[in-house]
């Protein structure tokens, strides 16, 4: 009897990774800024509360959370009914630029209220626009290829432009906020960050598949959409373990992120340190990403994320020592943070689209988008959760918020609780998600028999 053979999937063409890597300058971009100064803009130049500034992002992000599962059933339908996802894409691309400027359009002399208002309405829409393109992006990678390796590599060229955008707007942002005065500063630097933006996503929604339409039954109601996100959830362990994983550490990325601001400020007593920051953070980043992808071939992706987590956890640990002895020595504990960093976005980003077409080798009704979506509402519940944490870590502390112009003196507690908010925490958090990451049992055999079986 003749042998069947299985021919290996042709390895992704390098156009195709470069476009879709570079739609990593846009997500990153919208991740990284909002993320850096929007608490710290509205606390520290609009004179918002920290709580009210905490409910501001919070809220915002839990619309988008309840918007993503129904934007991946549409992108799922665009798919179906035309072939590709690259409409609703473009449509984000475009929307979003327009949204952020107008959050960061706040005029002087409006009071702290009516301003946080603003600011929570048309964040709230730049979210919305950031998932009409980031949900059906993230669905690309099991479209793009069903190989185990070419997925890894595809990702780690994304994470290699993430680190890259947030070095890029977590250094350059705060350089142009820089110019004039302050509320002329933040509009400077959203306009700018806003047309880089634009051409890092519409440049990377020409890389979806243009295919033939699939006619089917369209979600026609909200609560299909959450019903199949439900029922996703409830059948794929895998997806549960990585998902919950991934999502702890973005709570804790998140409230790094967020409290970046605040450290150079009133812990390390520079403004200037939040560019070496960000510089001592990203630089091991984008070097180690090549490094990740070569430990995930030998040992898995699985266990290089796990390592990549337990090294993240004792570098940002170490930072508690800032609480009594701030100085450059920081900058060392980051830098191995960075390092760790591009594991934890390069291996759960490669990881998810191995869930995604093993749950489709199994289940009749499995769909990307609605993975798409899901992991984006838990990847914006982390960090909306981070911004949060911070909010209330503040406000317990003590923080005094204060207008552009005015000048303050934190009290002790404030200043600690910026150290504890910016290590410790972030670090028991990321020990957590290894606790559920232990529950996760895919393979590469059983993405290798879910491909011959495709095949």
């Amino acid at each position: 009897m003749a042998r069947t053979t299985i021919s290996s999937p042709a390895a992704l063409r390098t156009d195709v990774i470069a476009r879709y890597a570079i739609g990593s300058l846009g997500t990153g971009g919208f991740s990284t800024l909002p993320g850096l100064v929007l608490v710290f803009y509205l606390t520290d130049t609009l004179g918002v509360a920290a709580w009210a500034a905490g409910v501001v992002v919070t809220g915002a992000k839990i619309w988008d959370v309840l918007a993503a599962p129904v934007i991946g059933g549409i992108s799922d339908n665009s798919r179906q009914r035309t072939g590709s996802r690259r409409w609703l894409m473009t449509l984000g691309a475009l929307a979003l630029p327009v949204f952020f400027v107008i959050t960061f359009a706040v005029p002087a002399g409006v009071a702290p209220a009516p301003a946080a208002l603003w600011v929570g309405l048309a964040f709230l829409l730049a979210s919305t626009a950031f998932s009409l393109f980031q949900v059906p992006y993230i669905a690309l990678p099991a479209e793009l290829s069903p190989n185990y390796d070419q997925r890894t590599r595809l990702l780690t060229a994304r994470v290699a432009v993430l680190s890259l955008a947030i070095l890029l707007f977590g250094a350059g942002g705060p350089m142009l906020r820089g110019i004039g005065d302050p509320h002329t500063g933040y509009l400077v630097m959203a306009a700018v960050a806003g047309v880089v933006i634009a051409i890092g996503m519409l440049i990377s929604a020409t890389i979806a598949p243009v295919g033939a339409a699939k006619p089917s039954a369209p979600l026609t109601s909200l609560t299909a959409g959450y019903r199949e996100g439900v029922a996703m959830l409830r059948r794929s362990a895998p997806f549960r373990a990585l998902l919950t994983a991934f999502g702890l550490q973005a709570v804790a990325t998140g409230l790094m992120l967020a409290g970046a601001n605040y450290v150079a400020v009133w812990v390390m007593k520079s403004n200037d340190a939040l560019t070496f920051l960000f510089v001592a953070l990203i630089a091991p980043a984008i070097l180690c990403s090549p490094l990740w992808n070569t430990v995930a071939r030998r040992v898995g992706k699985e266990r290089g994320f796990a390592a990549a987590s337990v090294l993240f956890a004792v570098a940002t640990g170490t930072l508690v020592l800032a609480v009594w002895q701030p100085g450059p020595w920081m900058y060392v504990s980051v830098a191995l943070a960075g390092a760790a960093y591009a594991g934890m976005q390069a291996l759960p980003m490669a990881m998810l689209p191995d869930v995604i077409s093993h749950d489709a080798a199994s289940s009749p009704d499995s769909s990307a988008g609605v993975f798409g979506g899901v992991w984006t509402a838990g990847e914006t519940t982390g960090m909306a959760l981070g911004a949060g944490v911070l909010a209330l870590i503040l406000t317990v502390t003590g923080y005094i918020q204060t207008v552009a112009g005015t000048t303050v003196s934190q009290p002790a507690t404030a200043v600690t609780g910026i150290a504890l908010s910016f290590s410790i925490v972030p670090a028991a958090l990321t020990l957590l998600s290894l606790f559920f990451l232990a529950g996760y049992r895919l393979r590469r055999t059983d993405i290798d028999e879910a491909t011959k079986e495709d095949a």
